[in-house]
């Protein structure tokens, strides 16, 4: 028997309360009204695949598919992998062969197109892109850094304490495609150094020119410091990286300096001195008032830092908030 004070409820009302109820336990999800939609890439120009699509997102309506093409034509290959992540038509646009095949081929134009395409074929499965992530590679749009501490004792004062001094100095790398580089050895920071990293800069900053050789991962440089006694630096690295197609660090293998005869260098600025010390022994030297050296300190890891970061990467920090850094 039902209770004289039980609250008749009408249906239309208690229907309406338990959707409501329903609504804090289903949520709401609109990327499953995706499910079942074929986003097609943006096929080449003039391609037979190309058929009259209508596409819902703006940017696609208002950019023809061959402006889109060419855009992406023109994108450096970091630039490429940032605008795969907007939607899925541009990431399957940007695994076009096409955009992969010329940056390939410009990042190692040392080793030639012929020698090239049978590494694609041999060990990418004849894959550009893979090829790119994959294979180990000089980056040329900033600077490799090796950031170097060391302590040196101060002058005592008045016999009460013994100061000591914490001293803080750079290696910078820049390359270029050709198979040319830039050496600075300095104490200024990231920031003020990247401006004159080129090749007009004189040798009165301290930038001195240099070549280099990449064989799979290991690095072999050269660069001369011409004078009354010129010095030949030569400098033995190893390319990895924190992820996959980084190639974000270097591993300072060696570092010797030889002293070189005035003969076998004639044009310190365009000789190939790499070339000239090919071969040569780490504890050969040409020239008996400069002995070959090889160097154990300051051999800190490359930490890859792009242009477009130089001004607030974190070693542009002074001693006093950063005395260690570890590149990992």
């Amino acid at each position: 028997m039902a209770s004289d004070f039980a609250l008749s409820v009408p249906a239309e009302l208690e229907s309406a309360l338990r959707l409501k109820a329903v609504q804090y336990f289903v949520t709401k999800r609109p990327w499953l009204d995706l499910y079942g939609i074929n986003v097609k890439p943006v096929a080449p120009f003039g391609s037979v695949s190309r058929k009259p699509f209508v596409d819902p997102a703006l940017i696609h309506r208002c950019l023809p598919d061959e402006l889109l093409f060419e855009v992406f034509a023109r994108m450096t290959p970091y630039d490429l992998g940032r605008a795969g992540c907007v939607c899925r038509k541009w990431r399957y646009t940007i695994r076009n062969p096409v955009f992969w095949r010329s940056a390939c081929l410009k990042a190692w134009q040392l080793s030639g197109v012929v020698e090239n395409y049978k590494v694609l074929q041999s060990r990418y499965e004849g894959s550009w892109r893979k090829m790119w992530l994959l294979r180990p590679r000089v980056r040329t749009d900033g600077l490799y850094v090796s950031r170097n501490t060391y302590i040196r004792a101060g002058v005592a004062e008045w016999k009460v304490t013994n100061p000591v001094h914490l001293v803080c100095y750079f290696r910078y790398m820049r390359f270029f495609p050709s198979g040319r580089f830039l050496y600075k050895n300095s104490s200024q920071k990231v920031k003020d150094v990247a401006k004159y990293m080129n090749f007009r800069a004189s040798k009165a900053e301290g930038v001195f020119r240099g070549h280099y050789t990449l064989s799979d991962d290991q690095i072999e440089a050269a660069v001369l410091y011409p004078g009354m006694r010129p010095t030949v630096l030569r400098i033995r690295l190893r390319l990895r990286g924190t992820t996959a197609g980084a190639n974000n660090r270097m591993d300072l293998l060696s570092l010797v300096t030889s002293g070189v005869n005035d003969n076998e260098v004639q044009n310190p600025d365009e000789e190939d001195i790499l070339g000239v010390v090919e071969g040569w022994q780490d504890d050969e030297s040409h020239n008996p008032d400069v002995p070959a050296v090889s160097h154990k300190r300051g051999m800190g890891p490359f930490v890859f830092i792009p242009f477009e970061e130089v001004e607030t990467s974190v070693l542009n920090l002074p001693v006093e908030k950063m005395d260690y850094f570890v590149p990992g």
